[in-house]
């Protein structure tokens, strides 16, 4: 299951993700918000991430006003690897090279066509292991030795 959230400053975009990957058949849940009310990104990122993180989620999108909020906070949960991308280019190298589980987006400066672009680079994209794993392995290292 993909779970999809965001603050006020990214629903328009949301939103449109969420036409986009209902028009592709992809199961998700949309975790708010639903309105333009000011909310605080890091409680919509807990939310995904936190999921994405215990496993009871493969994957999400988030979405904030510009993504980078969104991205630091949902980068704090254990396994996430969250990656703000600004073209597909970058969220195909995020899944190939990272193997991202959370693609992040900003709402204000990503318009809705162009993140329908950089979700499909980002769902078509398959991680391709070998050297990559290797570095996800020392970014899984690390995230071990500063919690103790």
């Amino acid at each position: 299951m993909m779970l999809l959230g965001s603050d006020h400053g990214g629903l328009q975009l949301k939103d449109s993700i969420a036409a986009f990957l209902r028009e592709r058949g992809i199961d998700f849940q949309d975790c708010g918000t639903f309105n333009g009310d000011s909310v605080d990104y890091p409680d919509f990122a807990e939310k995904v991430a936190g999921a994405v993180s215990r496993g009871e989620a493969a994957s999400g999108i988030l979405v904030c006003g510009t993504g980078i909020g969104i991205s630091i906070a949902a980068n704090k949960f254990p396994g996430v690897r969250a990656a703000l991308a600004t073209d597909p280019f970058m969220a195909q190298m995020a899944k190939e090279h990272n193997n991202a589980n959370i693609l992040v987006l900003g709402g204000r400066v990503t318009a809705p066509q162009k993140g329908r672009e950089i979700v499909a680079a980002w769902l078509d994209a398959t991680f391709a292991g070998g050297r990559h794993q290797a570095r996800l392995d020392k970014i899984t290292a690390l995230e071990q030795r500063c919690r103790s």
